[in-house]
């Protein structure tokens, strides 16, 4: 499996299958996705390579201990080490090619935004809105 930032500067594989995902939903993740959930999964560092790229990583760290590390260029987040372990963390979303794991856990409900409580109640489009006008009805149908 292979993965990479936005702009493919930096560059990953993952040996065998990709372990099951997690979605966080803390404040912490929503700030540095800008979304609703950081989804990733854990890799064993026996089954990581990096293929290009890492003088391109930057990471930022707060006093508890919460690290995202990104791309310099693009700013994507990208795969880290956790702190004392031998694994890895890496964003579902950085992988090239579909595979069949499942999100099997969501953290830290508890402190979800509450606009993503209400997604089961949205309409979903298959794509995106071919206009502006299409954009707005859909909104409005809510």
């Amino acid at each position: 499996m292979k993965g990479e930032c936005l702009c493919g500067a930096v560059r990953f594989e993952i040996k065998g299958d990709v372990p099951n995902l997690y979605q966080c939903h803390c404040s912490l993740c929503r700030k540095a996705t800008g979304s609703s959930a950081n989804a990733a999964t854990f890799v064993e560092q026996e089954n990581f390579r990096w293929v290009s790229g890492q003088d391109k990583i930057s990471s930022f760290q707060k006093p508890t201990g919460y690290r995202s590390d990104f791309c310099s260029v693009c700013g994507s987040p990208v795969p880290n080490q956790i702190r004392g372990m031998e694994l890895l963390w890496v964003p579902a979303g950085l992988m090239e090619e579909s595979f069949k794991a499942a999100v099997k856990v969501h953290l830290h409900m508890g402190s979800a935004a509450s606009w993503e409580r209400d997604a089961g109640e949205c309409i979903s489009l298959d794509a995106g809105p071919e206009s502006l006008a299409a954009l707005k009805n859909a909104i409005n149908r809510t």
